[in-house]
This record gives structure tokens, C-alpha cells and sequence, in this order.
């Protein structure tokens, strides 16, 4: 009972944290925000026991996002400007794309169906095996970094790549905006 509520809490700060978000103008408070909201997001992971989940919300979401997100803000503006288009289309995208992911979900299994199909098969065998097979009590642990190595390593690969690709597109902002300052200086 008492798990229900710290769901339903983080869920309802979630979506309050969501609504601020979509409220706000000033960019620096939408990145803070957008931070909040990742690592409420990580917790709500944890009370659900997807720790590797939390842990990659946390670290990519509130972590790299945020920092990614304040070196930006160091080449823009800091308020955002006011839009000119109506907000119809976007709306009516929204509720599309929300009707279709409900309707996705409506034939799914009930939450800790034994006989749902992510219980039966290969995950009864490594719940089954995993202890003895490789000495560790975590299922999920093993799984990640044991029977799917090769492919945690090449998600992280991934990760990696993209943070670097965006740091390197920074910085040659930055040396492209500091240039025309420079220009701006000798013609003055």
C-alpha cells in the first residue's frame, strides 16, 4: 500500500514538473526543470526495481542532458521567443500520437502476469539458472552485463559517441561564433 503511494506521489510530481516545464519561458529553468524531471523519472524506476533503468535515466537524462543543455544555453539566447504559428497542429499531433500508444497498450498483459510473455521461456531459465551459472543474485545484473555483455557495451558505445559528437559540435559553435566576434572587432 504504502509503494503505491510513493508511485502515485512521484507520478503526480512528474506530471506537475511536466506542466512547469511547458509553462515556462526562461531556458535556463526549462533545463533545470527538464533535470528534476529525470531524476523523479530515476526514482519512480527504482520503487518499480528497474535500478538499470534509474541508473541510465539518471546518468544520460539528469546528468549528461543537463550539462549538455547549460553549454548550449552558453549560444543562445536565454528566454525563448515568442511563437507566431498556432499551437493547433502540434495539439492535435499529441493527442494522435497518445490515442495510438493507448490503443497499443490495451491488449497487453496485466502487470506481474505470470503467464505473460516476458515471464515464460528464456527469462524462467536465467531466473532459474542465473544463480548458480554465474554466483550473482541480481537477474537483471546478470542479464545486462553477463548473457547481453556485447550488446550493454555497444549501448553504451552509442552513448558515448553521440555525448562526444554533440560536445564536438559545441565547441565548433564556439569557435565559429568567437571568429565572428573577432572579424566584428577588426572592421570596428
Amino acid at each position: 500500500m504504502l509503494e503505491t503511494f510513493i508511485n502515485l506521489g512521484l507520478f503526480v510530481m512528474l506530471v506537475a514538473t511536466a506542466v512547469a516545464i511547458t509553462r515556462m519561458r526562461r531556458l535556463f529553468g526549462v533545463t533545470m526543470m527538464a533535470s528534476v524531471f529525470s531524476l523523479l523519472s530515476a526514482m519512480l524506476f527504482v520503487t518499480l526495481d528497474a535500478v538499470d533503468v534509474a541508473f541510465t535515466e539518471a546518468a544520460v537524462g539528469a546528468g549528461i542532458s543537463t550539462v549538455l543543455m547549460l553549454s548550449t544555453l552558453t549560444l543562445t539566447s536565454r528566454i525563448e521567443k515568442p511563437t507566431t504559428r498556432s499551437p493547433l497542429v502540434p495539439l492535435v499531433v499529441t493527442a494522435i500520437t497518445g490515442a495510438a500508444i493507448i490503443y497499443g497498450t490495451l491488449d497487453m498483459p496485466n502487470f506481474g502476469d505470470a503467464h505473460s510473455p516476458a515471464q515464460v521461456g528464456v527469462a524462467a531459465r536465467y531466473m532459474a539458472e542465473s544463480p548458480t551459472d554465474i554466483d550473482i543474485p541480481n537477474v537483471v545484473t546478470v542479464v545486462l552485463a553477463s548473457y547481453r555483455g556485447f550488446d550493454t557495451m555497444g549501448e553504451t558505445a552509442v552513448v558515448f559517441t553521440a555525448g562526444a559528437g554533440v560536445l564536438m559540435l559545441i565547441s565548433g559553435l564556439r569557435r565559429r561564433r568567437r571568429k565572428g566576434d573577432d572579424k566584428k572587432e577588426e572592421t570596428s
